[in-house]
């Protein structure tokens, strides 16, 4: 009869549903920056979609550079849409629940467009390097079936390696807390909620990043190294001027976006004496990008500015 009790009230503790808190210490007040957050995703939508479609429908822009933009701009629709219309949610209408499946999708989607974004970049950089350091094998090596081949080893890369993240996460024994101080359902946030040892979940997270975003982290500004190197050659002015052009606004993007997952991951280590700066900065690394990458590339990209004023009539 003990035996009975004692499975019933352990039954009765695993929990079926997450409940995301928000930002954490400041929960009281966290909806007013539902504004600035919705505009910012407003923001990336409007102009990601203008790229995509600029580069569709304009003849000119039908080159691989053009066409990994176009790519990228999906990946930023689909990256801000997984994590912002759920915290709308949470700041409007305090719907701070979610089911386990629904958690555990959302961590796969979520990591999948995050890696596809670092290799995306990591393609604009070989696209750049050869057309820059090899410019008379360029037609021959980056064509549309590169580009194709390329993209789809990105998506099997990111897709295959990511399942282990969810699946690993699903296995945990989940029995007392639920309530998880973020917007989203981040990896690191839901295994900390886990009874039983998640040891095998914290090595395959840190493996994922050397393995994905540290291997491309390296490659990409080794690609710029070179193509530094390469300019720095020239004997033309002229052609200097053009080559940095052409690369500025790639390297200020992809800047941007390595240096926000090293302050990320620096802050983390402070989570527990200021737990808003990770978790705030975690959104909006997830967010700005999205809204910053069409704003760098439709100032400094000619050829992108004249295709916006085709399609605008």
């Amino acid at each position: 009869m003990d035996t009975s009790t004692s499975h019933t009230n352990s039954s009765s503790l695993h929990i079926s549903q997450f409940i995301l808190m928000g930002l954490p210490g400041i929960h009281e007040w966290q909806h007013w920056l539902s504004l600035p957050l919705a505009l910012l995703y407003l923001l990336a939508l409007a102009a990601n979609l203008f790229i995509f479609i600029t580069i569709q429908r304009e003849p000119t822009l039908h080159e691989p550079m053009y066409h990994f933009l176009g790519i990228l701009a999906l990946v930023d629709i689909g990256l801000a849409t997984t994590i912002m219309p759920k915290i709308m949610a949470i700041f409007w209408f305090d719907a701070k629940i979610i089911s386990l499946p629904e958690c555990f999708a959302q961590m796969y989607v979520i990591h999948c467009f995050f890696f596809m974004e670092s290799g995306i970049f990591f393609c604009m950089a070989v696209d750049r390097y050869i057309a820059i350091c090899h410019p008379l094998r360029y037609p021959s090596i980056v064509t549309d079936a590169f580009v194709v081949k390329v993209t789809g080893f990105m998506v099997l890369r990111n897709g295959l390696l990511t399942i282990p993240v969810p699946v690993l996460a699903a296995q945990r024994l989940y029995c007392s807390k639920n309530e998880i101080d973020h917007c989203l359902c981040s990896n690191l946030g839901v295994i900390s909620l886990a009874c039983d040892d998640i040891t095998v979940n914290k090595f395959y997270q840190l493996f994922l990043a050397w393995i994905i975003v540290g291997s491309d982290m390296v490659l990409v500004f080794s690609s710029y190294a070179l193509i530094l190197r390469t300019v720095l050659r020239l004997n033309s002015a002229e052609a200097m001027s053009k080559a940095l052009s052409t690369c500025s606004s790639h390297f200020i993007l992809i800047f941007f976006f390595y240096s926000g997952i090293i302050v990320v991951s620096v802050t983390h280590f402070i989570k527990e004496k200021i737990p808003l700066i990770p978790v705030l900065l975690n959104v909006l690394h997830n967010v700005i990008p999205p809204a910053l990458n069409p704003m760098v590339y439709a100032l400094r990209m000619g050829e992108l500015r004249l295709g916006f004023q085709k399609i605008c009539g």
